[in-house]
Formats: structure tokens, sequence, C-alpha cells
């Protein structure tokens, strides 16, 4: 998302970052996951252009979404729609966009509450048969909404938020896609940029910046926050790793089915989040990151 949208620096430009795909893919990263309103549509685009140009469309997976619309841009205000008729035609369109003849994880972004989310898996369900789909993801969704569409298709993955100060699914949710083969996808595991350390205390966001219309990055909580990160630099620091490393890490741990999309924009952090996935954190580090105090703020 960050390389087209939401807090992208505009100092890549795409061209350097259809570049880093190709990096990724090189260094061995093989999911990717984008979405038709990141942009919007701009960022499928990128991601479909990067993976032809490495020539390894089969050796990745590739993940995008639909139900999620923008109603203006400038304000990052969004809307929902889970029809089953923008379910076909938002599939129709991402498959065109990434220049591929099948998606291979198809995400219901959000759920729409003005209709039944049984009718909107019902139309993926159907993409998977016609053979435009191959497994079905749904995100931010919880465990009465996962039963309700598990029994008309299965549920391959379930995307939402989770990182060292953002633990709302691990009571349920994370529980659940175990015990039903599922995978859990942590988005935003390094808090939005914020755990990685690289966000001061005076920090402050421009208004095209998506993290300036959220509580938790607020002036007040961005300085009260910084009590998470000087938890995570603590351990970071007598590892010898980066507070990254160390906050991709934990959310690694919570389970061989939690995977992490960190994004980035840049080949350094790529190199430093792929690094991540070595560290092996003990008893003692886990208990002592468990303890991090919840954040001021809320998520959005």
């Amino acid at each position: 998302m960050g390389l087209s949208w939401a807090y992208r620096d505009h100092a890549v430009d795409e061209t350097a970052g259809a570049a880093l795909i190709r990096d990724a893919v090189e260094l061995g990263v093989d999911h990717f996951d984008t979405a038709d309103v990141y942009g919007p549509f701009t960022n499928e685009r990128l991601v479909g252009r990067a993976l032809r140009d490495a020539g390894r469309r089969d050796d990745v997976l590739i993940a995008t979404k639909c139900g999620l619309v923008v109603e203006d841009r400038a304000t990052f205000r969004f809307g929902r729609d889970g029809s089953p008729a923008h379910v076909r035609e938002a599939c129709d369109a991402s498959l065109e966009r990434l220049g591929i003849g099948v998606i291979d994880l198809y995400y219901l972004h959000r759920i729409d509450p003005t209709v039944p989310v049984e009718e909107t898996w019902g139309a993926m369900a159907e993409l998977v048969k016609a053979g435009k789909v191959r497994h079905l993801g749904i995100s931010e969704a919880k465990v009465d909404e996962l039963e309700r569409v598990s029994r008309i298709h299965p549920v391959a993955a379930v995307q939402s938020e989770l990182s060292l100060w953002t633990r709302d699914y691990l009571a349920d949710v994370v529980p659940w896609c175990a015990e039903h083969g599922a995978s859990f996808v942590a988005f935003a595991p390094l808090g939005r940029g914020f755990l990685t350390g690289k966000i001061s205390t005076d920090a402050r966001f421009d208004a095209s910046d998506f993290r300036s219309k959220l509580p938790r990055f607020s002036p007040e909580s961005v300085s009260a926050n910084q009590r998470i990160v000087e938890a995570v630099r603590a351990v970071a620091a007598r590892r010898g790793v980066t507070p990254a490393q160390i906050a991709l890490a934990w959310v690694l741990s919570r389970g061989e089915h939690v995977l992490a999309i960190p994004g980035t924009q840049r080949r350094k952090y790529l190199e430093e989040n792929i690094g991540a996935a070595r560290i092996a954190l003990s008893p003692e580090e886990l208990e002592e990151l468990d303890a991090i105090p919840a954040p001021v703020g809320g998520r959005y």
C-alpha cells in the first residue's frame, strides 16, 4: 500500500517501487498483498507490472481485496459495498489491472453492514467456481462472522491488524484460525511505522498521510506511546537487532499460522524485515514484550 498511497514517500516513484518488488522476489518473498482501494487502483497495476517484469508469477502468491471503496481520496473517507454485483465487477477489474488469469487469495476487505455477509461471501465463492480466484479471505471479521461465512466456503485467511500495540484478535480470532486451518495475516505489524522507533515525540503528519487521521498518531498519543517503543528498543539493544525486527519476531511468535505483511519503500528496510524471520525470541523476552502497556489512542 505504501508504495502507492496512504503514507507514500513521493521520493519513491513507481519505477523505484517496481524495482523494490522485484528485489523482494529475488530475496525470497513470495506473498504480495494489495487491494483495489490502494490508490485507488494504482497499486494493483504496480504490483502486476513488477511481478510480470520479474518473470516469476508462478513463484508468488498474489492477494488482493474488494468491498471497500474510496468516497473521498483527499480525506481518506471510505464506504463499503458488499453487493454480489460489486464483487463480480471488482474481481474482473482487479484481474485486468494485475494482468493475471487468477487471483490466488481474494479478500473481502470489510463487511458491508447493509448486505448479509452470506450474500457477499456466496458471490465470492462463485468466483472460485468460475476459476477466477483460488482461495478466499476476509479482513477484520469477528468469530461469529467467520462461522457464518465458513459454512458457505472455507476461509483460507483472515487479515487483521496485529502488533505489539494492537492485540485485539489474539483472544479469539487467532485461535479460531488455528482450529480451522486458516492463516492469520497480520497487517500493520510495525504499528504503521511507530514500532520501528523512527517516529519521534514531536512527529507531525501531513494531511496527505493517512496516519494524520488516526487517534493513535495525534501529538499527545505519539508522545505517550514512546514508552512502548522504549520497551521494544531495550530488547532489540540486547539482541543487537533493530526494534522493527523485534516487533516482527513477536508477531511471528504468535503461531505457525500467523503471517506478517510489513510494507516498506526501501531496500534497506526490506532486508531488515526479512531478517526478522530468523529471530527466535526467548521465553523471557516474550514475557517482557507481552507486558508492554496498551497504547494511548484508538486504532481509527
